[in-house]
């Protein structure tokens, strides 16, 4: 099956700020959890559809039926605004798009308080601090919706740079409601060049990252640091009665603790993208297969978390206006020699050091792997981000 061509995505800019606790953000939570209602409204019916005629139904036929079902049967979700109710439609179709293309699974039906975002892309208002929602409210005498306008002030941290394209509301796992919104602010700010290239090699013994010049960065591991805390509240949370008021407060705060070991892993991966984006015009690094590494060594792979770390990286690169370069997958980095190229076969896993049979040079295993990955990154295998 020929692949269709999609469209190159615009470079744009997301700025993230957290909507203040107030009793008012219960309009959010219903209108989400609504939105889920909808997700899996069409979702059963595109797969109906499916069953019926052999044919996948698309956001250009489901957008029409829902004009249908918001005067007939779903007068209820007519409160929300439709370009809102549109979106969950289209993320089904891209959703479909990628599966067709090899990019992804298939869509699957949520619960309530698993939909998770909202999108806006007109019937708002964003002022210094605050953002104005315009939502729709039965109004009796004329027996007809009508808008009304609800504010919700943020945490103003900092400015967003460009225009607005649009903004999305997003509830997280603890309960905490995050305004994004999203410009088409592309502005880059280049570091002065600094004519040094490195190499790096990702690692899962003795360090996260090993550079060709020898140096070895470690991985705080946040995940492991708070593994007694995880123990006892996962054990506490099994004693509590399911959906009492005690479970939800313990499952309130399990969520709370991932979340905050999840921005503690970010923030380390973005502070170290930033410090070798400083000191090197040229970054190469490997490709890796994580799926297979993740069923030899599970949760330490999850902890360090390659994959966020090589997408920070990618755009730090852009953004200084640096070269990043990916090594393919099957290039070999690891045997051979980084002196006279010799391939030592016999290498294994818990082999850390080794002296090439045909030079004498010794090698520490990860340094070698970087000499090689720096060297192989003008080569044909080379993936440029």
């Amino acid at each position: 099956m020929k692949k269709r061509k999609r469209k190159q995505k615009r470079t744009r800019r997301t700025h993230k700020y957290q909507i203040r606790e107030h009793p008012q953000n219960m309009r959010l939570g219903n209108m989400l959890d609504d939105l889920g209602d909808v997700h899996n409204h069409f979702l059963a019916l595109e797969k109906r559809y499916y069953r019926r005629y052999g044919l996948y139904a698309g956001r250009y036929r489901l957008q029409p039926h829902l004009t249908k079902l918001l005067k007939r049967t779903k007068h209820h979700w007519a409160w929300i605004p439709r370009d809102t109710l549109d979106e969950v439609i289209v993320r089904i179709h891209i959703t479909y798009e990628r599966f067709f293309d090899g990019l992804g699974g298939l869509p699957k039906f949520k619960r309530k308080d698993r939909y998770r975002s909202a999108k806006f892309q007109s019937g708002y208002l964003l002022e210094e601090g605050r953002v104005r929602i315009s939502f729709k409210a039965w109004d009796a005498p004329s027996h007809s919706f009508k808008f009304h306008k609800r504010w919700f002030s943020f945490h103003y941290h900092r400015d967003w740079k460009g225009n607005v394209c649009y903004i999305q509301i997003l509830r997280d796992a603890v309960g905490t409601y995050w305004l994004y919104i999203v410009t088409d602010a592309s502005t880059t700010e280049p570091y002065p060049a600094t004519g040094e290239s490195v190499g790096a090699d990702f690692g899962m013994k003795e360090a996260f990252l090993t550079l060709n010049t020898g140096e070895k960065i470690q991985s705080p591991q946040f995940l492991k640091q708070s593994l007694a805390e995880l123990r006892n509240l996962t054990k506490s949370l099994s004693r509590k009665v399911k959906g009492s008021n005690n479970w939800w407060r313990c499952v309130r705060q399990l969520a709370r603790l991932y979340r905050k070991i999840t921005h503690q892993r970010k923030d380390w991966h973005w502070k170290l993208a930033t410090a070798l984006c400083k000191r090197f015009d040229l970054i190469a690094t490997e490709t890796l297969n994580l799926e297979g590494m993740k069923r030899l060594w599970g949760r330490k792979v999850s902890d360090l978390s390659f994959g966020q770390f090589v997408e920070i990286l990618k755009f730090k690169c852009f953004k200084h206006n640096r070269d990043f370069c990916q090594v393919g997958q099957w290039t070999p980095t690891t045997k051979p020699c980084s002196d006279c190229g010799y391939p030592n076969k016999n290498l294994s896993l818990d082999d850390r050091q080794w002296t090439c049979p045909e030079c004498g040079s010794h090698h520490d295993r990860d340094v070698n792997a970087a000499i090689n990955i720096l060297r192989a990154a003008c080569g044909p295998s080379v993936e440029t981000a």
